[in-house]
């Protein structure tokens, strides 16, 4: 038998916090603990409901949620379901959604603004088929380039990772969650997740408070104070507590610092971790009552909290009481949603007018153009001779029409010359792999067993063939395997069920393969080798030991590069990789990170010069796997500045990235030097296109505070502008960074200005010899 409907916390006029009360006055304690639960709505989902009394489900085909509606409306309540899904990068588990170019990708942009968009399209997409919540955005920090997460990340910069994670966190929820376009945003894994031993995934983060305090969390404040609904908590433990136990970090700092009054979710089976993982707590029991008095809300896929908070109760480790503020969370998001008057179920006819629409296409495409960056351009092989009459075109953000790979026509003159184009590589015509993590193939969704639809996806070989003047011809040729796979010795389920990832068996070099690639290379006029990692070596559980090139891709390269025709690189990969000296000495050199469904095509315009190139390094690039880490804001001193057999030097920095044109910056100037705390830093600089083609350019600014009472960075991203510059013109850029930015975490981990002298660093990247330089003083 169900409430009547005359019950209080049914009426919408009331205070919600009034409902709340009325709600959880009317709940029994299993009531109260199901609604704490997040189930796999892969498994039983009648039990998960009608036993479990879950508050909410993650990974729901459609038929599945379908079901767990009709049995929550048979429930007593009636309390309406909360789903979750992993929306990283599009709504990445729905046939036919628009999935972006990854989160890593997207930051290469570096353009909040654009992320936004992405955010706001993907929430359109995600609302009418009954997904209330994203587990997004990362705002984890990139610092050993073999963790297998780096994909998710927004790269390797505080400052940046805060401006994309806000405009995300705003994409999403819209104009609020009353919003029936607006979903949930979390911000995830709260925190240090990524400061891995050894580049494993989950792992002890050996990290101080100050160290928190310094880098890592201030994106998360940042994203707190935008008005982010969630907060995801990571695996690891750091000092030896499980974040999910953190009292630290829960309460003093997120709820009691910064006042944050949102949802905590836990990552996926953390509480259960601390048993059978960690080893932390003896029992479930124990362990729900832990994780119920540190303060967390939703617990995602731990069965067995449902019966461990049951028996922390009958043996007196938890009482009822403990539950409700954690349960009163709960319910005020869903009448924040407006879940009880509208429980947001699937609309076909929404989802048939807004799913993958004409203009989320669009800007798919400008997304993916404004993810790639160009490297390596030796000789100006790029763009392709032929592949584009000068002056036409596409500006950097220029706005594009809808249509697929088939509206992909050259511009280039008739009579322009045939060329042939031998386009090589394991990753020249994969298209589930050019998604990457969190899309269609990737192995988290069962009911897409073969991905997203293909012809919604444009490789690089489908894209060179729609893109090239009329008379050339493009060849395709493999060239090489990448991997093959082994059940894990270890056995094929992790000790709380779930699946253990195959291991990776490098393929060897195929002879006939290269001698085929060789031979396409050899009558071709320009090679596009594509080459890069696979889903099988990315992502959680999969973080990799090398950094270099899996398989036969680098005997490939090296038979290429010995042809001498011009070879062009593109590193189609989820995160910088070694490359080897046939590619760092390529003619060309361009990193496309899992750009997504449109993501050949915007590499064929860039090619063939229909598009410019204006992506920046979000990451920086490693030599060598025994750099790491390689992040450009280091702390200042060690012994010398190289290994004794190997430099330390990037392949490529933060911040780096070439145009099909040459810029010049000059005259950086401060309005005043002499500066309180309470005063900004302004500056103006020029920056000067000197070549014949137009420009997209990011004027990167840092801060060096010259001596610091404890060991500090050396520079700190704190600004950054976008500028377009026609040919042979000129612009004078206004920047500013408040004084209040300025600032350091001292020994006694208080985020304080420190007075004394300053430089400004102004330029394309974070390499000092890239940099102008200007002091100040701080009083």
């Amino acid at each position: 038998m169900t409430e009547t409907t005359t019950a209080a916390y049914l009426d919408a006029a009331l205070p919600v916090a009034d409902r709340v009360r009325d709600l959880l006055d009317r709940m029994t304690v299993e009531e109260k603990v199901g609604q704490m639960l997040q189930l796999d709505a892969r498994d039983d989902v009648a039990d998960h409901v009608l036993r479990r009394l879950a508050g909410s489900l993650l990974h729901a085909s459609p038929e599945r949620l379908a079901l767990a509606h009709e049995l929550v409306d048979s429930t007593r309540l009636r309390i309406p379901l909360l789903v979750g899904e992993d929306c990283i990068h599009g709504h990445s588990f729905w046939v036919g959604a628009t999935i972006f170019p990854t989160q890593l990708g997207m930051a290469a942009s570096w353009d909040p603004a654009l992320v936004e968009q992405v955010a706001r399209a993907t929430a359109r997409e995600v609302a009418p088929t009954g997904v209330h919540w994203t587990f997004s955005p990362v705002l984890c920090i990139t610092r050993d380039l073999r963790w297998g997460r780096v994909d998710e990340t927004f790269g390797e910069d505080p400052h940046l990772i805060g401006e994309l994670a806000s405009a995300m966190v705003r994409g999403y929820q819209g104009d609020g969650l009353a919003d029936p376009t607006a979903i949930l945003a979390t911000a995830k894994h709260f925190a240090g997740y990524s400061e891995t031993q050894g580049g494993r995934d989950a792992s002890e983060a050996d990290i101080s408070r100050r160290k928190l305090r310094s880098w890592f969390l201030p994106p998360f404040e940042r994203v707190a104070r935008e008005g982010c609904a969630t907060f995801m908590l990571g695996y690891q433990t750091t000092d030896g507590v499980p974040i999910t136990v953190n009292d630290w970090l829960l309460n003093e700092v997120l709820r009691g610092e910064w006042g944050y009054t949102g949802t905590l979710v836990t990552d996926w089976d953390n509480v259960g971790r601390m048993v059978w993982e960690q080893k932390v707590q003896p029992d479930y029991a124990h362990a729900a009552a832990a994780a119920v008095k540190a303060g967390n809300d939703m617990v995602m896929t731990t069965p067995r909290f449902f019966e461990g908070a049951l028996e922390a109760i009958e043996r007196g480790l938890l009482t009822e009481a403990d539950l409700e503020p954690a349960v009163a969370r709960i319910l005020t998001l869903k009448f924040r949603l407006g879940l009880f008057e509208d429980p947001r179920r699937p609309d076909p006819a929404t989802q048939a007018a807004v799913i993958g629409r004409a203009d989320h296409a669009a800007l798919n495409l400008e997304v993916a153009r404004r993810s790639l960056v160009l490297l390596r351009n030796e000789g100006a092989v790029l763009p392709l001779a032929g592949g584009c009459t000068p002056g036409t075109a596409a500006a950097p953000g220029a706005p594009v029409p809808p249509g697929g790979a088939a509206a992909v026509r050259s511009v280039a003159p008739t009579g322009a010359g045939s060329r042939r184009i031998a386009v090589v590589g394991p990753l020249a015509d994969d298209a589930q792999t050019q998604l990457g993590d969190w899309a269609g193939s990737s192995g988290q969704a069962d009911w897409l067993p073969d991905g997203q639809p293909r012809d919604m996806i444009t490789t690089v070989l489908d894209g060179l063939r729609a893109a090239a003047p009329e008379g050339w011809v493009v060849d395709h040729a493999r060239g090489a395997e990448i991997l093959t796979l082994e059940p894990d010795p270890e056995g094929a389920t992790f000790p709380d069920g779930q699946p253990r990832p195959p291991v990776v068996v490098p393929a060897e070099p195929d002879e006939a393969m290269i001698a085929e690639a060789v031979a396409a290379a050899r009558d071709a006029d320009y090679v596009v080798a594509v080459v890069g990692d696979r889903i099988e070596l990315v992502g959680e559980g999969r973080s990799t030991a090398t950094l270099e090139l899996v398989g036969g891709q680098v005997a490939l390269l090296d038979a290429l590069a010995a042809t001498g025709t011009p070879l062009v690189v593109v590193l189609l990969a989820s995160k910088p990789l070694v490359l080897p000296e046939s590619a760092l000495g390529a003619d060309a050199l361009v990193w496309a990170a899992n750009p997504g469904m449109q993501g050949g095509r915007a590499l064929a315009e860039l090619l063939l010069g229909l598009a410019e190139p204006s992506g920046r390094l979000p990451v920086s690039f490693a030599r060598h796997v025994g750099q790491q880490p390689t992040y450009y804001n280091q702390i200042r001193g060690q012994h010398g500045d190289r290994y004794a057999d190997l430099t330390q030097r990037p392949a490529f920095a933060f911040g780096e990235g070439l145009t099909y044109s040459t810029v010049e910056y000059a005259d950086l100037a401060l309005a005043a030097t002499d500066l309180g705390a309470g005063d900004v830093v302004r500056a103006e600089i020029t920056v000067r296109n000197t070549g014949a083609r137009p420009v997209r350019e990011t004027v990167q600014v840092y801060v060096s505070d010259r001596v610091t009472s404890v060991s500090w960075a050396d520079k700190e991203l704190k600004a950054f502008r976008q500028v377009d510059v026609a040919p042979g013109e000129s612009v004078r850029v206004a920047l500013e960074v408040p004084v209040a930015d300025c600032t350091i975490v001292d020994a006694a981990g208080r985020r304080v200005i420190e007075p004394g002298e300053f430089d400004l660093l102004v330029g394309p990247s974070s390499r000092d010899a890239a940099l102008l330089r200007a002091p100040f003083t701080i009083r």
